[in-house]
């Protein structure tokens, strides 16, 4: 079960690093000055890839407990 416990954590650092990387993203972009619609665009492109990332670390966590609970 400590394999399970490690490879959730390694899952739920990923999703937060994809959760980091689209606040970055859309923060870059709003910095830079860019129009109202290309903002909007690059949130709708990121929409989606940081809901996969909540997801991600979300599952990761759920086996982290999954793993502490068998053990």
């Amino acid at each position: 079960m400590e394999m399970l416990i490690w490879l959730g954590a390694v899952v739920s650092l990923a999703g937060l690093a994809g959760l980091v990387w689209c606040i970055v993203k859309v923060w870059h972009t709003r910095r830079s000055g860019a129009s109202d619609e290309h903002l909007r665009e690059t949130v709708r492109r990121v929409v989606p890839i940081n809901t996969g990332a909540l997801f991600l670390s979300v599952a990761g966590l759920m086996m982290v407990v999954i793993g502490i609970l068998l053990a």
